[in-house]
């Protein structure tokens, strides 16, 4: 099966072409496209256009994992609807590429996010669980459903709802490791929010399960099997780095720095991955500690 990966220049991306046989990338930019991944096919996307004819020529599957950065930038109105474009109407896009391609993919694998769930507590949270009313929770709600219209043309959907992605040289943990290898680190407000996470190789592997078997489906809770909170991530972190963890970030500070995602890094979301239980689907990293120890000792 042949794979186009849109958006895989960014971090997933750059992990999951490792795990695809001569996959074709699409992105802004080719020369972007050329430089990060040479020798593989490039192709141009522009989530602001409709697909040209032929974009997906020669495409069994497709990866979607496009979409403006959270983390980065004060959420305003313009960052907001940046983030939401990005995804939503990026994806109506393509969806409707989709519909007017001669040759359909037969799979439409879409990232999504835990984001989904908005700030439950301590409640567990299943593929089943209601969506959240929240932005973040509004925007996966509407690009999901963008990516379900698919199933119009016959191709199977799969959502892949991640939580924080933990990896080498990118993604949450590269901007984590500077303050806490200085023993600067410390929780987020008081700590017990519930904090999913998913070591990449795990990502990776669930994203081409998720691409490889025909039994699924829908919502796919992308998610280690142990969630943890915020304060036990802190303390795991701090251990493996041999560093103490002393300088939390009371909420309404955080709130001060970074805005409206305060909201978002402060919410809890304890997030069960039923579907990959009842798949048979086997964690490499399914605890915390397995999953820093191996990140920070091959660093």
């Amino acid at each position: 099966m042949r794979a186009l990966i849109i958006g895989g220049t960014g971090f997933i991306g750059q992990h999951l072409v490792n795990h695809l046989n001569n996959p074709i990338i699409a992105g802004r930019s080719l020369k972007k496209i050329k430089n990060r991944s040479p020798g593989y096919e490039a192709r141009q996307w522009d989530p602001t256009q409709s697909l040209g004819p032929g974009f997906f020529d020669g495409v069994d599957g497709v990866f979607h994992l496009a979409g403006e950065s959270i983390f980065h930038g004060r959420w305003n109105v313009a960052k907001k609807e940046r983030i939401r474009n990005s995804r939503v109407e990026s994806t109506r896009r393509l969806v409707d590429g989709i519909g007017r391609s001669a040759v359909k993919p037969r799979v439409l694998v879409c990232s999504s996010a835990v984001g989904i769930y908005g700030d439950r507590g301590d409640e567990p949270l299943t593929e089943s669980s209601r969506p959240g009313d929240d932005f973040l929770a509004k925007v996966c709600r509407d690009w999901e459903q963008e990516a379900l219209r698919a199933q119009e043309f016959g191709v199977r959907v799969v959502l892949i709802r991640t939580g924080v992605v933990l990896g080498r040289n990118g993604g949450a943990l590269a901007q984590m490791l500077p303050p806490f290898r200085l023993g600067l680190g410390g929780r987020l407000g008081n700590g017990r929010q519930y904090m999913p996470w998913i070591h990449i190789e795990d990502l990776c592997r669930i994203m081409l399960k998720a691409m490889e078997d025909g039994h699924l489906s829908g919502p796919v809770n992308a998610a280690a099997p142990n969630p943890v909170t915020n304060r036990a991530f802190t303390h795991a972190l701090a251990q493996a780095l041999h560093r103490p963890a002393l300088f939390p970030m009371p909420a309404f500070f955080l709130k001060i720095v970074v805005g409206e995602f305060a909201d978002v890094l402060l919410a809890s979301q304890r997030v069960q991955p039923e579907v990959l239980d009842k798949s048979d689907f086997t964690f490499h990293y399914p605890d915390i500690n397995s999953a820093l120890s191996n990140l920070i000792s091959n660093r």
